[in-house]
């Protein structure tokens, strides 16, 4: 068996029908699925869709009680006969080419460990089309997330993610469960010395959260994770990181004091933060051909780094406090 598919999921059994419907479509075949049941409600477990698709795909089902995706990944690998893992979010989209894009890069250039990017599909909604676009884009993550433009050191994350056994073996998977256990995975992997990369054509359809309200939620989570890594690894807490909790501070310092200090300086700054959002509005409506996502993009761009510099001020605070 060339790979191991292992997918975590929590209460989600339309995704996972998706999901699996996308896999019985790819054009490589030499790889089995493992559906990792994370202790679901018992209405909204996923057993019977999962193995509905048993007749298309090498699948196997667990339930487990509920410990969080890191461990339910470790989980899988421990039950996976592949020499590959790969790792999918329970809300991704597979495009039919995925595993052959992989298994091309993999022998024209090996990787012990891989990341691929995430994009947004035509049949998404304009809101997620949006809250993808915030989520990628140059302008407010940097490119972290997938781009070989990116600021920083690749680290490959859980939603699209591909280790060889070799890793699995010498690392043991994930060693904490929530909280940026796939950035922390990740630099264990290269701290290690095993070789990790991008595969740009490796991109999975990532639906994300459906609502603005849903999308701050998270981001606020993942503010708090990249303070959590900090626990592990101090040296990974880089500028680029940081540039949320600025934005926050520094639109709350130009909204609240800037106009009463000075009224020049308050429209001075008006002007750059005017050609800042118009820069995100005409490079979000141009990727996606829409003005409205356009529109919607810099709402979402605005609530990614707000709810992103909360949550980061909100556990670096915890964490100072705690000495």
């Amino acid at each position: 068996m060339r790979y191991s598919v292992i997918v975590p999921v929590y209460n989600r059994p339309d995704e996972i029908d998706e999901l699996l419907d996308s896999l019985t479509r790819q054009t490589y075949k030499d790889f089995e699925v493992l559906v990792v049941e994370d202790g679901s409600a018992p209405e909204m477990r996923c057993k019977d869709i999962a193995e509905s698709y048993a007749d298309r795909l090498d699948l196997r089902y667990f339930f487990k009680e509920n410990s969080g995706q890191g461990f339910s990944r470790n989980f899988g690998f421990e039950r996976a006969e592949g020499d590959y893992f790969i790792v999918f979010d329970s809300d991704c989209l597979i495009p039919e080419d995925y595993f052959e894009s992989v298994e091309a890069s993999l022998n024209a250039n090996w990787l012990d460990a891989y990341g691929g990017p995430d994009r947004a599909a035509t049949t998404f909604t304009p809101v997620q089309k949006a809250i993808s676009y915030s989520m990628t884009s140059l302008f407010t993550t940097g490119g972290i997330r997938g781009s070989k433009k990116a600021m920083g050191r690749f680290h490959p994350r859980s939603f699209n993610m591909g280790i060889s056994r070799k890793v699995w073996e010498a690392t043991q998977g994930y060693i904490i469960t929530r909280m940026g256990e796939d950035i922390e995975f990740s630099i264990r992997i290269i701290d290690k010395g095993f070789k990790v990369g991008l595969i740009e054509n490796a991109y999975v359809y990532h639906k994300r959260r459906t609502d603005f309200g849903q999308f701050y939620k998270q981001l606020h989570f993942f503010g708090r994770a990249r303070i959590n890594i900090r626990r592990f690894f101090p040296q990974e807490l880089k500028l680029v990181h940081m540039f949320p909790a600025f934005f926050l501070l520094g639109m709350l310092f130009y909204l609240l004091v800037l106009p009463f200090l000075s009224l020049k300086l308050f429209g001075l700054a008006s002007v750059f933060v005017a050609l800042y959002f118009l820069m995100i509005l005409i490079d979000a409506a141009a990727k996606n051909k829409s003005l409205k996502v356009g529109v919607l993009s810099v709402i979402a761009s605005v609530i990614q780094l707000s709810a992103y510099g909360v949550g980061f001020l909100t556990e670096l605070k915890t964490w100072v406090l705690k000495g």
